[in-house]
């Protein structure tokens, strides 16, 4: 029996595959517990109507995300911290500072979790960082620490 799983199912396929199986397994396993149901000629034109609006949104996302980059690119962010001698800052500069500040000096709003640092800044001057706005999506931006 050719069924399309709802679900994952470990060993048989992701959801939105259509699998061949036995006809006890679908019948008695698949189709009864929601994984699975029957490959009519209906549920494959409607599965294939469900991928191509999930592409297009993901196309929009991810062109949304590239127009975020290049503005991101351009941007030579500020941050002001307290410091001592040779630059060397008494805090550090998180993800979250630099989020922050992202967001009050340019008025982009970044998730913290998608700035991409080695480790808190701990010295004043430029330094890249890396903003991973999308799966295939990033961007480089220059944060300069002053003290």
């Amino acid at each position: 029996m050719i069924v399309i799983l709802t679900k994952d199912v470990k060993g048989t396929g992701k959801a939105g595959d259509v699998v061949k199986v036995s006809d006890g397994y679908a019948r008695n396993q698949l189709i009864p517990k929601g994984f699975a149901k029957e490959a009519t000629e209906g549920n494959v034109r409607s599965l294939e109507k469900q991928k191509a609006i999930a592409a297009k949104k993901h196309a929009e996302q991810k062109a949304a995300a590239e127009e975020q980059a290049a503005k991101l690119e351009k941007v030579t962010l500020v941050v002001a911290s307290k410091g001592g001698e040779n630059g060397k800052l008494f805090g550090s500069i998180t993800s979250k500072d630099i989020a922050e500040a992202l967001e009050s000096q340019e008025g982009i709003k970044v998730d913290k979790k998608k700035i991409d640092m080695a480790g808190p800044i701990k010295q004043a001057g430029m330094t890249e960082v890396t903003v991973k706005l999308f799966p295939e999506v990033s961007a480089k931006m220059k944060v300069n620490v002053t003290v």
